[in-house]
C-alpha cells in the first residue's frame, strides 16, 4: 500500500524530532549555536563576565580557523544573574528554544547543582569550567577546572609543608564551601592539624568585622578560605585593617584569581597564597599566544586566571571532540571525547573519560605588588582527577554524608 505523501512528511518530522535537535539532513551547512551561561550581573559577575570573555575568544578563534565541521559556532549568552534557579530556567532555554549543540557555563558549585538535573533530563552536554569540590560525576558534565584532589589537597598539602597546622576555615554558605571545608576537616584529622574554626556568611555579604574578630583572636597558623564572588573584597580589607598580614596570618584562597585580586585591591592581598592549575605568568608558550589574545580583544590591561583559561581550553576540547565524533550529537561526542589531549596555556591537559574531568597540573601561587601572582610550586605533572578521592584513606565514606 502507498503510504500518502503528507504522512510520509509526518513520519519524517518526528523521527527527525526523536533524534534530537542534532538530527539535520545530510549536506546541512547551518551554523552551530553553542551557549554560554555564566552570571553577568549580581555577586559573582566580578568573576563570571571574564570566562564568558574566554570562551567568546575561543569561540572567534575556532572560527577564524574554519569552524568546526566546516560549520561557524554562533554563541547565545544567558546571564544566570547569580541566581541559581535563573541558572536552571536559562539552561532549558538553550537547550530546548535555542537548540544549542552544548553549553559552556557556570561558576559556583549552585549553580552547577542546579543545572545539572536539567541537562541529564533533556540529556544535553555542559562544560563547567570551575574548580569544585569533588563527589560528583555526571554523564552530562564535563569538568574542565580542578577537582579537589587536584586543588584543595595541594594546597593543603603545602600549608603543611609550611608548617601551618592550625587553620581556621572561612567560607560562603553554599554547596562549595560546606563541602570543601568537610573534607579539610577530614584531610585535617588524619595529617596531625588542628580546626579552630569554621564560619559561613551568605554570597554577598560585606560586614566581617565580627568574623574576623573571631579569625584574629582565634590566633589560627593560616586560614583556608573558600569565600565567592565579591564577599573577598570586603573580608580582606577588615582583614587588613585589624593590622594581620599575609606572613602574620596567611589566608590560601581557592577561589581568588587574577581578576578577582583586581577587585580586591591588590593591597590588600599581596603576599597570600592561592591554589590553581594555572597564572598569567605560567611559563608555556601556548600561554604566551592565549594572553596577547585575550588582551588584544579585551585591553591591555585585561588579565587572565584559572577558570577564564578553563573556559578557553573547554571550549577547544568540546570542539576537538565534535571533529573526533564527526557530529555534535551528544552521545558521539561523549564517546569521542575521552582520551583527547591538548597542549593548552597551562600546559598538557587530557580528558578522562571514565570521570569527563582532566588531567591537570597543580599549582601555588604568591599574589605580588603587581597584582600577578608568582608560582612556587607545581606537582610535576598533571594529576589523575579523583573526584571521590578514592586514592585517600581518610575520605572514605565522604561522598555518602
Amino acid at each position: 500500500m502507498r503510504i500518502p505523501r503528507p504522512i510520509v512528511s509526518a513520519i519524517l518530522v518526528l523521527s527527525l524530532a526523536a533524534c534530537g535537535s542534532d538530527a539535520r539532513p545530510a549536506g546541512d551547512s547551518g551554523d552551530i549555536k553553542v551557549g554560554i551561561l555564566h552570571s553577568l550581573s549580581g555577586t559573582m559577575a566580578i568573576s563570571e563576565v571574564t570566562v564568558r570573555d574566554a570562551e567568546l575568544l575561543a569561540i572567534e578563534e575556532i572560527n577564524k580557523a574554519g569552524g568546526v565541521l566546516g560549520k561557524q559556532l554562533v554563541p547565545v549568552v544567558e546571564d544566570g544573574a547569580s541566581d541559581w534557579p535563573t541558572f536552571a530556567e536559562k539552561a532549558t532555554k538553550l537547550i530546548r528554544q535555542d537548540k544549542v549543540a552544548t553549553v559552556f557555563g557556570g561558576w559556583t558549585s549552585a549553580s552547577r547543582k542546579a543545572m545539572l538535573p536539567v541537562f541529564e533530563r533533556y540529556k544535553a552536554l555542559l562544560w563547567y569550567p570551575v574548580q569544585y569540590e569533588g563527589l560528583e560525576s555526571s554523564p552530562y558534565i564535563f569538568y574542565t577546572g580542578a577537582t579537589t584532589n587536584q586543588q584543595i589537597i595541594p594546597g593543603l598539602d603545602y600549608l603543611k609543608e609550611q608548617g601551618k597546622k592550625r587553620l581556621f576555615l572561612v567560607g560562603s554558605d553554599y554547596v562549595f564551601p560546606r563541602t570543601a571545608n568537610k573534607i579539610i576537616k577530614a584531610y585535617a584529622a588524619a595529617n596531625g592539624m588542628e580546626i579552630l574554626g569554621e564560619e559561613y556568611t551568605p554570597l554577598g555579604h560585606t560586614e566581617y568585622s565580627t568574623l574576623v574578630n573571631k579569625v584574629t583572636q582565634a590566633r589560627p597558623d593560616a586560614v583556608f578560605n573558600t569565600l565567592n564572588g565579591d564577599s573577598n573584597v570586603a573580608f580582606f580589607k577588615a582583614l587588613k585593617s585589624t593590622g594581620a598580614t599575609a606572613e602574620s596570618m596567611p589566608v590560601l584562597s581557592v577561589s581568588i584569581a587574577e581578576e578577582e585580586v583586581t577587585g580586591i585591591g591588590v593591597d590588600n592581598v599581596v603576599g597570600q597564597p592561592v591554589a590553581w592549575n594555572y597564572y598569567q605568568t605560567t611559563d608555556t608558550s601556548a600561554n604566551k599566544a592565549f594572553v596577547k589574545a585575550y588582551k588584544a580583544r579585551y585591553g591591555q590591561d585585561k588579565v587572565t586566571s584559572d577558570p577564564m583559561e578553563a573556559g578557553y581550553n573547554a571550549v577547544y576540547l568540546w570542539a576537538e571532540a565534535v571533529k573526533k565524533a564527526g557530529t555534535t550529537e551528544v552521545e558521539a561526542v561523549r564517546k569521542a571525547a575521552g582520551g583527547i589531549a591538548l597542549e593548552r596555556p597551562e600546559g598538557l591537559v587530557t580528558i578522562d573519560g571514565e570521570s569527563q574531568h582532566l588531567y591537570k597540573t597543580a599549582r601555588i601561587g604568591i599574589v605580588q605588588p603587581d597584582g600577578l601572582i608568582k608560582q612556587v610550586w607545581d606537582s610535576g605533572e598533571p594529576i589523575k582527577p579523583d573526584p571521590y578521592l578514592k586514592g585517600y584513606p581518610w575520605a572514605a565514606g565522604l561522598a555518602g554524608q
